[in-house]
């Protein structure tokens, strides 16, 4: 075993007792030489009074050596006794030290080796340097420190070799690859200092493996260049401002971000010298922003902010930030900033075509129905409405409350088909079923749907019910048309009956009387005779005339073209009623401006049937005949009367059937509504100028 331990320096106890030694050396020397003059003087004294005579001389000097001999050893026993048991329990603490430092070697559990700084021969090692690089202490002794190194690494130590020669009493700290004994190379921190062992200048080397650590800092540096392209392709940049200053350190994808160069060595500099403001709101929200990081209370930011590029870009920004400490403990504002501007955009696109999309499904014509296990959780307004529901209220309702009992099986097979059928079959229609219990029919589209994040199906509704409805009034206004047009036909050749009977029998044979009585007075010589002849002339002319305007009158009245509607509908009401028993009351107000020709035509015959069928079939006691403008853009004609009334559904006769046709001839409506003894409303409403065809010539008669 080695006299001198590494790292062992030289004990406190040692230099005490060399201390000690010295002191107390002198001290017993001068103090028997202190005593033995003394004793000899005194002595020598006493022995001359004593004795009187040589002999008695003799034997007090032969005394007094004895006693000398005896108290002097005594002495120098009793002042050697405390320096002996000091150098004895300073080699046992020096022993006790030695030990405990050899344990400290021995049992330390890093690699620790002792090299000659000149010969640079391993002196020494410890068992974790040899259980570690793999060699038994008798190969560490026998080979040199530098073996320990890569053949390629050697001169690089060769250098550090010579810097440590040069300045051997400072601690030498480097980092380097060594080989262990199975080839592999660890990387290891070294930190050596000189140290004197066996009267050697050495070096006492602690090796700490850094291998793992140096892995764990490749690693780290390796998930940093990943966040760092992450936070590239994300474009996200991080920065860290001081709430005590308001500066700021920002990353170079900041920069970048911004449009901006990033610096060459990252500086403190206030953050609002990289923003752009897209607008004066922006711009206040900013410098809000910016004294609420420097106020010194807790942050939490998260925001969006149009930003503008350097190159004059629009940006939007997503700026997050909250309170937090740096790697030293002091306080900072540590954030985030992205850009968003296409997310932005295709979110805006997104809820754009969104809104396009649920307008689309809200006025579609069609029901749109949305079922998850047969149940509602979407509906449109539409088939709110067809199934009789409110919008909301439809919502959760099974399936089979909205399909007919006997149509239930095709529409579950049509829904769960396992090649779904995108409608029903040509001709084919489903049952469904109001709230009311009401049945209609429909087509159907179904398809798979994601709705809520679940697997739904998707219902079109097309209510057939109103297309069967027109379907059906088509067919009955076709045959009331063709009922129409045979019954115009007969009245055209009743009226041409009429007409013919009345010019045939009355004025016809007026004319006739009137041809007899001219050749009468032709032939009468007596002048009172013909004068009688020519004034019976003149009374059948004018019969005759008379006549002739009634026809004329029947056919159109005068007061039509001459005076206009207002005139026409008075005189027409007023001579109807004039013998009749019924109260009329009339309202004609002036219309603005003269409708057109046909237009009046139309109003004042479908006023003159109403009129008429009051006096024919209602047995009312009163009527009232309302005339007035509408803004200016129609007229607005009512005939109301209390007669008994009749069923609109039921059989109707051709006078109604002609006013609506006249009606819609010219563009206008005609409503009738009347009930079993509560009367009839005529309501009709014209424009001012016809919008479709006129009125045919075979509605005028």
């Amino acid at each position: 075993m080695p006299t001198d331990l590494p790292g062992h320096p030289e004990p406190a106890a040692a230099t005490s007792l060399a201390r000690d030694l010295r002191r107390d050396r002198w001290r017993v020397v001068v103090a028997y030489l202190v005593l033995a003059l003394v004793w000899i003087l005194c002595s020598d004294a006493a022995v001359k009074v004593v004795a009187g005579d040589m002999q008695t001389a003799a034997q007090w000097q032969t005394i007094k050596g004895t006693f000398f001999v005896l108290s002097s050893a005594a002495l120098i026993y009793l002042l050697l006794r405390p320096l002996a048991q000091h150098v004895l329990s300073t080699h046992a603490r020096l022993e006790s030290s030695e030990t405990r430092h050899r344990q400290m070697f021995e049992g330390n559990p890093g690699p620790i080796l002792v090299y000659d700084l000149d010969s640079l021969a391993i002196l020494d090692v410890n068992p974790a340097a040899a259980s570690f690089f793999g060699y038994s202490r008798d190969a560490f002794t026998a080979m040199p420190i530098n073996a320990l190194w890569p053949p390629g690494d050697v001169p690089a130590l060769e250098v550090k070799l010579a810097q440590i020669r040069e300045n051997p009493d400072q601690l030498c700290v480097i980092t380097a690859d060594l080989c262990l004994s199975d080839g592999s190379t660890r990387r290891m921190e070294m930190r050596s200092n000189l140290i004197s062992y066996g009267g050697r200048r050495s070096r006492l080397l602690i090796a700490i493996d850094r291998t793992r650590e140096d892995q764990a800092l490749q690693r780290r540096d390796q998930a940093l260049a990943r966040v760092e392209e992450a936070h590239e392709m994300a474009r996200i940049g991080a920065w860290e401002i001081d709430p005590a200053t308001g500066l700021g350190r920002y990353a170079n994808q900041v920069y970048r971000l911004l449009g901006r160069r990033p610096p060459e060595a990252r500086r403190w500099h206030r953050f609002d010298e990289l923003l752009v403001p897209a607008d004066p709101a922006t711009a206040a929200l900013s410098e809000q922003l910016l004294q609420d990081m420097t106020s010194g209370e807790p942050v939490q930011i998260d925001v969006l902010l149009p930003l503008l590029a350097m190159d004059g870009r629009a940006l939007m920004v997503h700026l997050r930030a909250e309170s937090g400490q740096d790697d030293a403990g002091r306080p900072r504002v540590l954030g985030t900033l992205q850009d968003v501007t296409e997310r932005e955009q295709s979110r805006r696109l997104l809820r754009e075509r969104e809104e396009q999309f649920r307008e689309l499904v809200r006025v579609l014509p069609d029901g749109v129905v949305i079922l998850s296990e047969e149940h509602v959780l979407y509906a449109n307004a539409c088939a709110a409405a067809q199934f009789g529901y409110g919008q909301h209220t439809l919502l959760g309702e099974p399936l089979a409350a909205l399909v007919a009992t006997d149509d239930l099986p095709r529409v579950r097979g049509q829904l769960f088909a396992q090649v779904p059928q995108q409608s029903v079959s040509a001709g084919e229609v489903i049952g469904m079923r109001r709230l009311n219990g009401e049945r209609f029919q429909a087509g159907l589209a179904v398809g798979d749907v994601r709705y809520g994040g679940r697997n739904c199906k998707l219902l079109i509704v097309r209510d057939l019910s109103e297309p069967e409805r027109i379907r059906e009034a088509l067919e009955t206004s076709n045959r009331e048309l063709q009922a129409m047009a045979g019954r115009l036909f007969s009245l055209q050749e009743d009226e041409r009956r009429a007409i013919s009977r009345d010019l045939h029998d009355d004025i016809g044979q007026a004319i006739t009387a009137m041809k007899l009585s001219a050749y009468a007075a032709q032939d009468e010589q007596d002048a009172a005779r013909r004068d009688e002849d020519l004034a019976q002339i003149i009374q059948l002319a004018d019969a005759t005339v008379g006549k002739l305007r009634d026809i004329s009158t029947l056919l159109r009245p005068p007061q039509l073209d001459a005076l206009g509607l207002e005139a026409a509908l008075r005189w027409q009401a007023g001579v109807l009623f004039r013998s009749a028993a019924i109260d009329l009351l009339p309202d004609i107000q002036s219309l603005p401006r003269r409708p057109a020709g046909d237009i009046e035509q139309a109003c004042f015959r479908i006023a003159q049937e109403s009129l008429t069928n009051v006096l024919r079939h209602a047995r009312a006691s009163q009527v009232n005949l309302h005339l007035r403008d509408v803004d200016d853009h129609g007229l607005h004609l009512q005939v109301r009367d209390d007669g008994e009334g009749f069923d609109p559904e039921g059989p109707r006769g051709l006078g109604l059937i002609v006013m609506r046709e006249r009606a819609q001839s010219v563009g206008g409506t005609l409503r009738i509504e009347s009930a079993h003894g509560a009367g009839t409303l005529i309501d009709l409403y014209l424009p001012y100028r016809a919008s479709g065809a006129t009125a045919h010539d075979s509605l005028e008669h």
